[in-house]
C-alpha cells in the first residue's frame, strides 16, 4: 500500500496514493490505523483524493479508524473524496457516522476547532470543580 503520513502536533494527515481501497490493501490499512493509535493518535485526517474505489473491506477499515479516534477522544475526518467514493459511502449510509469534508484544509480547521472546544470545555470543568 502506498501512502504518505504528515504528523502534526494536533493531528495526523494520511494521504493514500492508491486508486483502490479494497480487500487487497485493507488489512495493511487497518494495521496502520492500529499502529498510529498505539502511538497516541487522536485526530486523523484521511486525504482520499486519489482513491477512486472502496469496497466493503475498505469501508470496514475506515470504520475501525473512526472507532479508534473516537475512543481516544478525537476525530476522524475523510477529506477530498472522489464522486464514486462519496456515492458508495452514501449508499452505505455511512455519511451519518463518518465526518466528510470537501478539502484537507477544511478537515484541518475542523480538527483545530474541535480541539479548541474540548480545551474550553475542560477548562470550564476545572473551574466548576474548584
Amino acid at each position: 500500500m502506498k501512502y504518505s503520513i504528515d504528523k502534526e502536533p494536533k493531528y495526523i494527515l494520511l494521504k493514500f496514493h492508491e486508486e483502490r481501497l479494497d480487500a487487497t490493501v485493507s488489512p495493511e490499512v487497518k494495521a496502520t490505523f492500529i499502529s498510529l493509535n498505539a502511538e497516541g493518535m487522536r485526530n486523523l485526517v484521511l486525504d482520499l483524493s486519489e482513491v477512486k474505489y472502496v469496497d466493503s473491506s475498505g469501508l470496514s477499515a475506515l470504520l475501525i479508524a473512526n472507532r479508534l479516534c473516537s475512543d481516544a477522544g478525537g476525530s476522524l475526518i475523510l477529506a477530498a473524496l472522489t464522486d464514486h467514493v462519496m456515492k458508495l459511502i452514501k449508499i452505505s449510509q455511512l455519511e451519518k457516522v463518518l465526518t466528510l469534508l470537501p478539502t484537507v484544509e477544511e478537515a484541518v480547521e475542523h480538527i483545530f476547532m474541535t480541539e479548541l472546544e474540548n480545551d474550553l470545555r475542560a477548562g470550564q470543568e476545572d473551574v466548576e470543580d474548584e
